[in-house]
């Protein structure tokens, strides 16, 4: 029988959690400062506990005893997703994130102390990029070189995981109870497009912007300006971009009017046929990337930005509004990728028995 168990540093609304259970790992516990991620995480990982910890003030000794954690378990699973904004490629406010960009050098105080049998680090391209500054290359080292464990490093397409969205992640796989590497495990055939998993012929009844969907499902919209109607009820189904109003003076917004070379997924369709743009925790906003609903006029809603994320259509959020649902779905790692690195770390652990 299985037994490893995982602590998941960062857990936000339960992503990657859901994806290791799925995979068959026991989820023990997560860790977040937001304790608005609470009631979302309990409802959804049956069985683990949500600690509401501030890592930078958080010892591993508290820990330790909070779950009966032991040292140089091989059967347990460190994993640290922190927030990434610092060292994302997308705009953000490089001073409001500085606090972000410390987050794996605290998570690294933990494996140091508790030295598990496998570490997992997730999170942005740029980490690995600036990894000398991220204070990954170091970590890297430590695992490697001070305490033999196999490390697997690299940048992954997550759409090759049974994801419906390209999305770009770094991935760190550490393993001391074999010598073998460890990748998440690939997902083999087509890879699943937008059509596979929105759309009327998938439950997503037609709705309008603005709807309000009070319900579990959660299939909610936000509304839209008479200007950004006017500019979808032109934009081509199946992909259209701005360009349908690039030289009209009254549509295209000054910044772009006659410019055809720039940023085009602003104001976009998704594809039917291809995998989701990377669903970011604007994803609810038209304006924002390529977020319109491939033939509706309208942004995709909260539910569809979900299963795009490859969480399930019973996976129960619970916030306040809907941009702070949107963040906590945008922020998550996607299950279905963190099942294939669970599926991985399982396979290994089976194997050295």
């Amino acid at each position: 029988m299985n037994k490893l168990k995982a602590v998941d540093f960062f857990c936000s609304g339960g992503g990657m959690s859901h994806g290791m259970k799925s995979a068959g790992i026991d989820i023990l516990a997560g860790i977040d400062f937001d304790e608005t991620c609470k009631e979302t995480y309990e409802t959804n990982i049956e069985g683990a506990k949500f600690i509401h910890k501030d890592v930078f003030k958080y010892q591993p000794k508290e820990l330790q005893k909070e779950l009966n954690l032991k040292k140089n378990d091989n059967d347990l699973i460190l994993i640290g997703c922190s927030p990434c904004q610092f060292w994302s490629i997308i705009n953000t406010k490089k001073q409001k994130a500085e606090k972000s960009k410390d987050l794996l050098k605290e998570f690294r105080r933990f494996v140091e102390y508790f030295k598990p049998g496998y570490v997992v680090v997730e999170n942005v391209p740029g980490v690995f990029r600036k990894k000398e500054e991220s204070g990954l290359q170091d970590f890297i080292n430590w695992l490697k070189e001070d305490n033999k464990y196999k490390v697997h490093c690299k940048v992954h397409e997550v759409s090759n995981y049974g994801v419906p969205q390209f999305r770009k992640r770094f991935t760190l796989i550490a393993n001391r109870i074999t010598d073998k590497e460890l990748a998440p495990i690939r997902v083999s055939g087509e890879k699943i497009k937008v059509s596979d998993v929105i759309g009327e012929h998938n439950g997503f009844p037609k709705i309008k912007p603005g709807n309000n969907d009070s319900s579990d499902f959660m299939h909610t919209t936000s509304g839209l300006s008479e200007i950004n109607l006017k500019r979808l009820a032109i934009t081509p189904k199946n992909g259209g971009t701005r360009m349908a109003y690039v030289y009209d003076k009254n549509l295209a917004p000054k910044c772009h009017y006659g410019n055809t070379t720039g940023f085009k997924d602003i104001y976009g369709r998704m594809w039917w046929n291809r995998p989701s743009p990377t669903i970011t925790t604007k994803f609810f906003s038209f304006s924002n990337g390529r977020f319109a609903h491939p033939e509706e006029d309208r942004a995709i809603s909260l539910r569809e930005g979900a299963v795009l994320q490859s969480f399930p259509k019973d996976y129960i959020f619970k916030a306040t509004s809907i941009a702070n649902i949107a963040r906590m779905i945008g922020n998550a790692v996607p299950p279905k990728y963190a099942e294939a690195i669970g599926k991985s770390i399982i396979q290994n652990h089976s194997n050295a028995v």
